[in-house]
């Protein structure tokens, strides 16, 4: 496996029903990242007249919930929903959570990269969802992104930046386990930013920053497993670990508290 693939494969394989039990727990906390972006714009607005969304990377569908949970959308005209994803599995969750206006419609059980050209949409958007894309890829995958919105249509991008958690203790990680420094790091907002410039796409940049956090050691491991894509560290493997560890110290408070410091870039096309 070479480091330019092995974060993705990583990811992809915790992607999966034995990965179930992780996801829910990594989602305890996560949520949250959804419902700011639901928060974060006028979505009824935004959607009026579009017919056609591709949700790139869709994961377990989180965005759409919490879309029509959150934005005050209207169940009214239907929208057509294609899933993309290089697992199956998490098509098949996201499908299952559709509600109006939000129509499932295709299914495109590949990656981001792999995405016929030819196909477009009213809007595309993939929400904190490419983290793990192959340095070596990003530019095609930008490429595709690109090359998908229909003249006049949107593009949306929700990731995290270098300094927000997800990156900023992936690299932690990899500076303080065993073998990290041989895995790819996780993309940040700003090279997806750089990358859709690179493709021709007029980028328009926001940033939020919020916190989310537990005091619930067995909530705190399961989320953190999660960012990381590795189960076999226990939480007190990862406290004890160099580099990793004084980066979960500076997150945890004196009652032992955890508080993650999420910065978000949202990308406008």
């Amino acid at each position: 496996m070479t480091s330019s693939q092995d974060t993705a494969d990583r990811s992809l394989a915790h992607w999966s029903e034995a990965g179930r039990a992780e996801m829910e727990a990594f989602y305890v906390l996560a949520t949250a990242d959804y419902r700011r972006l639901a928060e974060a714009a006028d979505w009824p607005s935004l959607l009026a007249g579009r017919r056609s969304i591709l949700d790139v990377a869709c994961g377990s569908g989180k965005f759409p919930v919490a879309l029509t949970t959150y934005a005050g959308l209207p169940a009214e005209p239907p929208i057509a929903y294609d899933l993309l994803d290089p697992s199956a599995f998490s098509v098949d969750e996201a499908r299952a959570r559709l509600e109006p206006p939000f129509a499932a419609a295709a299914e495109h059980v590949v990656t981001l990269q792999d995405l016929p050209e030819g196909l477009t949409y009213d809007v595309v958007w993939a929400t904190h969802a490419l983290y793990a894309v192959p340095p070596a890829e990003l530019g095609l995958a930008a490429e595709r992104f690109v090359g998908a919105i229909a003249p006049g249509g949107l593009g949306f991008v929700a990731q995290a930046t270098s300094a927000g958690h997800y990156v900023a203790f992936y690299e932690a990680y990899r500076a303080g386990v065993p073998g990290g420094a041989d895995l790819a790091p996780y993309t940040s907002a700003e090279q997806v930013r750089d990358a859709l410039v690179g493709a021709g796409a007029d980028v328009r940049e926001e940033r939020i920053r919020y916190t989310s956090g537990t005091a619930d050691r067995a909530v705190a491991e399961g989320f953190l497993q999660r960012c990381l894509f590795d189960d076999t560290l226990s939480l007190e493997e990862m406290e004890a670990a160099p580099v990793l560890g004084d980066h979960l110290a500076a997150c945890r408070g004196t009652d032992g508290t955890y508080t993650f410091e999420h910065e978000a870039a949202l990308l406008w096309l």
